[in-house]
C-alpha cells in the first residue's frame, strides 16, 4: 500500500521542475530519526501535500536538530507546489510575505510554515516576480520557484539543506550537510561574500548557530564577515532586531555576545556590545545578567524582552545619566533624559518595539527609589505593577558591584518581613528628615484710616 502511494506521489508532474541531481540519500538505520518524532500538525501537514501528488519534505533547523538530539522548536515544510496549490490543499491557510512568499497552515494553536522550492537567478529581469537585488547586492524579491536541488543550494549553510521524507523516514542530502554535522562545521553554501551580501543577516546567524549548536565556523565561511559588517546597516531594523532576539533568547546569549564581539560584528546594534569587554564594571553585569537569561531559557523559564533589553542598554544610560549630572542637571529629570536619547537611538538601528518601551522605563526609573528607604516610600514601591522586574534588575546590579551588596539584602529582607518587623526596619534607617518649622504670620494691626489692609510679610525661620 505505501509503495502504491509512493509512485502516486513521484509520477505526477509538477508546476516546478524536478530536480536533476541525485542527492545522497541517508537511510533511517544511518541517521535514526522516526516519523513520530514530528509533531502530529507538521506530520499531517506534509502527508496532505504528499497526497495531493506533490513531494512534501521536513527542512531546516528541525531537521539539523533532531540529528543533533536537540528539541526543534518548529518544523518547516518545503515543496514543489507553489503557495497558491498548497493554498487550495488546506482550508485554515493563508499565503504571506511579498519578499518570499510563504504559506502558513493552522493546524489548532501550531503553525506550519510551507514554502516552495527556490531556484536560481533567471536571466530574464523584466518580470517583477524575478529576483531583484539593491547596490550591495541584497535580495528585495525571492519569489523565484525551481527544483529541489536549486533549493538545496539556496539555502544558507549546509546543515540547513537536509531533506526530510516522513513517508519513507529517509534523508536527502545535495550538499554534504550530514557530513558538516558529524564533524561540528559550520559551513555556508556557495561563495560566502555573495551570500553575505544576499543576506547580511546570514552574518548574525552564523554567530548565533554556531555557538547554540557548539559547532566551529569553516575558515572560508568565517573569512569574509569581519569586512562585510558594514552592509548590516543596509537591513531593515525590524529584521535585526528579530535576528538579535533569536540570538538572546537562544539560550547561549553570552558566548553569542562574545562571538560577535570576535567576529567584528558589534558595532551599531546594541550599546553595550561596544563597551562590553573594555568596562569591567559593564562586562560583569552583563556577564551576570546573560548567564541567568541562559539558566531560565535552558530550564524552560519565561524570560522577557523588555526585561532583557533594559538590561543590556542600562549601562548606556548611566554613561548618559552621569553625564547630565555633571553639568548640573538634577538626577531625575537628568534620568528620564538619558533613557529618551538611547531608546531613541536604538529604535532607529534595531527597531526595538515600542511595546516594551512602557516596561523598560519603568525598570530604570525606578532604580533611584530602592536607595529610598525611610518613611512610607518602601511600602508604595512594592505595590507598583513592575516591581519585581524593577527588583530583580537592582538585584543584578548589587551582584555586579554597581550598588552596595548591603542594598540588596535589605530589600530582600524587607520583602520576607511581617508589617511589624519592617517598621522597625524603616524606623533604623538613619536620621529621618527633619520637619519643617511652620511659618507664622503676624496680623497687622487695623488701619486707623481708610485704605487696604497689607498683611507684613513672616520672617524666615
Amino acid at each position: 500500500m505505501i509503495r502504491k502511494f509512493l509512485r502516486k506521489v513521484f509520477n505526477r508532474t509538477s508546476t516546478v521542475p524536478a530536480s536533476t541531481a541525485v542527492p545522497d540519500t541517508i537511510p533511517f538505520k544511518q541517521h535514526g530519526i522516526r516519523r513520530n518524532q514530528i509533531t502530529p500538525c507538521a506530520l499531517k501537514t506534509a502527508m496532505q501535500i504528499q497526497q495531493a501528488g506533490y513531494s512534501a519534505y521536513i527542512v531546516g533547523g528541525a531537521v539539523r536538530d533532531l540529528l543533533l538530539g536537540l528539541t526543534p522548536k518548529d518544523f518547516d515544510i518545503a515543496t514543489n507546489a507553489t503557495p497558491e496549490e498548497v493554498h487550495k490543499i488546506f482550508r485554515r491557510s493563508r499565503i504571506i510575505g511579498r519578499r518570499f512568499r510563504l504559506v502558513h497552515v493552522m493546524c489548532g494553536a501550531e503553525i506550519i510554515e510551507v514554502s516552495t522550492f527556490r531556484g536560481n537567478t533567471p536571466s530574464n529581469d523584466e518580470d517583477e516576480s524575478f529576483t531583484q537585488t539593491d547596490e550591495h547586492g541584497r535580495l528585495l524579491n525571492d519569489n523565484v520557484f525551481g527544483n529541489q536541488e536549486e533549493d538545496a543550494v539556496r539555502r544558507d549553510f549546509t546543515v540547513n539543506a537536509l531533506y526530510y521524507d516522513p513517508a519513507r523516514e529517509e534523508i536527502l542530502d545535495y550538499l554534504q550537510g550530514y557530513e558538516d554535522i558529524r564533524t561540528k562545521t559550520l559551513r555556508i553554501i556557495g561563495d560566502p561574500t555573495q551570500r553575505y551580501r544576499e543576506d547580511p543577516v546570514r552574518l548574525l546567524r552564523a554567530v548565533r548557530l554556531a555557538c547554540k549548536l557548539q559547532m566551529r565556523i569553516d575558515t572560508a565561511t568565517a573569512h569574509p564577515i569581519a569586512d562585510l559588517a558594514p552592509l548590516l546597516q543596509n537591513v531593515p531594523p525590524s529584521r535585526l532586531f528579530d535576528e538579535m532576539l533569536k540570538l538572546l533568547l537562544s539560550g547561549h546569549a553570552l558566548s553569542c555576545v562574545v562571538e560577535l564581539r570576535s567576529q567584528g560584528l558589534h558595532h551599531g546594534l546594541l550599546p553595550m556590545l561596544d563597551v562590553i569587554l573594555e568596562q569591567p564594571l559593564g562586562e560583569r553585569f552583563i556577564t551576570i545578567a546573560l548567564k541567568n537569561t541562559d539558566g531560565r531559557i535552558r530550564q524552560n523559564k519565561p524570560v522577557s524582552p523588555a526585561f532583557l533589553f533594559a538590561i543590556l542598554l542600562w549601562h548606556e544610560v548611566l554613561s548618559s545619566w552621569n553625564t547630565l549630572q555633571a553639568k548640573g542637571e538634577k538626577p531625575m529629570p537628568a534620568l528620564f533624559d538619558a533613557i529618551d536619547k538611547v531608546l531613541s537611538l536604538q529604535h532607529e538601528k534595531l527597531a526595538i518595539p515600542r511595546r516594551f518601551d512602557a516596561t523598560i522605563q519603568e525598570i530604570w526609573s525606578m532604580q533611584p527609589r530602592f536607595e529610598i528607604r525611610i518613611g512610607r516610600k518602601p511600602f508604595r514601591l512594592i505595590t507598583h505593577p513592575r516591581f519585581r522586574a524593577a527588583y530583580d534588575f537592582m538585584l543584578l546590579r548589587c551582584e555586579s558591584g554597581e550598588l552596595s551588596p548591603e542594598l540588596g539584602e535589605w530589600w530582600k529582607a524587607f520583602l520576607t518581613s511581617d508589617a511589624e518587623k519592617r517598621e522597625k526596619m524603616l524606623s533604623t534607617q538613619g536620621p529621618t528628615q527633619k520637619k519643617r518649622k511652620r511659618r507664622t504670620r503676624k496680623k497687622s494691626a487695623a488701619p486707623t484710616t481708610g485704605g487696604t489692609e497689607t498683611p507684613i510679610q513672616s520672617e524666615q525661620s
